[in-house]
């Protein structure tokens, strides 16, 4: 598949615009561990190619397992995940969904159990973040494949 345009070429504002939202996130306390699984979560349901392979390598990178990252689509039926973590993928996947369905009191009421307020902004901003560079290596078809651990000079992240 062949790119449609090189957005961070065209638009060098908006790139950095992305970016600056990927500077909050560094510091904005969330663990990076849980960080990468919330982009691979939203990735796969999104059906990013790009995303899938930047972030998969990341977090091998950083040290997440095989099995975690192979077995995230099913992280319901799994034992591989922290309740921390498991609160955050059904975060994950009701924003990434909202369309579909509305963020009920319940939901947010057994997330708040396991993250702050801060917590809950941040990790609500990984999702907005990645659900936008998601959108972005979509539609305009950034090719998969030629990422590497690191390689934060290409864009999307």
């Amino acid at each position: 598949m062949n790119a449609r345009l090189n957005y961070a070429g065209v638009s060098p504002e908006a790139l950095r615009a992305m970016l600056h939202l990927e500077k909050y996130m560094a510091g904005s306390g969330l663990e990076r561990p849980l960080y990468e699984l919330i982009k691979i979560r939203a990735s796969q349901i999104n059906g990013c190619a790009y995303c899938l392979d930047m972030h998969t390598k990341d977090a091998r990178h950083a040290g997440e397992t095989e099995q975690r990252i192979y077995a995230l689509n099913a992280w319901r039926d799994t034992p591989f995940y922290t309740d921390r973590e498991r609160a955050a993928l059904e975060w994950t996947e009701a924003l990434t969904l909202i369309s579909q369905n509305r963020v009920e009191d319940q939901l947010y009421e057994a997330v708040s159990k396991h993250f702050n307020e801060k917590e809950l902004v941040a990790i609500t901003m990984a999702v907005i973040a990645i659900n936008g560079w998601n959108r972005l290596a979509i539609s305009f078809r950034t090719p998969a494949g030629s990422y590497q651990p690191g390689d934060h000079d290409h864009a999307p992240h």
